[in-house]
């Protein structure tokens, strides 16, 4: 296995996210089911949910404001630094990060208070943004 170098091609996606954590014992959400993207993980701690901000119900403490930056795959699971490359970066500018992987790519969320300086940061670091949605 080798390190991946190269640079990657990134969009990002035009809604704005929550992250909910509910009990490990709680039923299935209907709502977390909604929207182009969500992501829904049961641990033995807990039932994680990544959501459009517009699907969370009133009275579900969530913390919103995230915004998905996709990375364009698909990658073979063995590739290794695909991640590092990506978070390295952002970690060296202080820029928190709540990444999600899937069987074909990654995507990572970071505040919407920090996504200028996100996009700045991988671009510098020689990844490239695809314009099609609006940040």
């Amino acid at each position: 296995m080798t390190l991946s170098l190269r640079h990657l091609q990134l969009s990002l996606l035009p809604e704005r996210y929550a992250i909910v954590g509910l009990s490990p014992l709680a039923d299935f959400p209907k709502w977390a089911a909604q929207g182009p993207f969500f992501s829904i993980t049961r641990t033995n701690e807990e039932l994680s949910v990544v959501v459009e901000e517009s699907q969370v119900p009133q009275g579900i403490q969530s913390q919103s404001g995230w915004r998905v930056i996709k990375v364009h795959g698909p990658f073979v699971l063995s590739e290794v630094g695909v991640l590092a490359s990506l978070a390295g970066p952002l970690a060296a500018a202080k820029v928190s990060v709540f990444v999600i992987s899937t069987f074909d790519t990654d995507y990572l969320l970071v505040s919407s208070e920090s996504l200028e300086a996100a996009v700045n940061v991988l671009e510098r670091a020689g990844h490239s943004f695809r314009r099609s949605h609006s940040a």
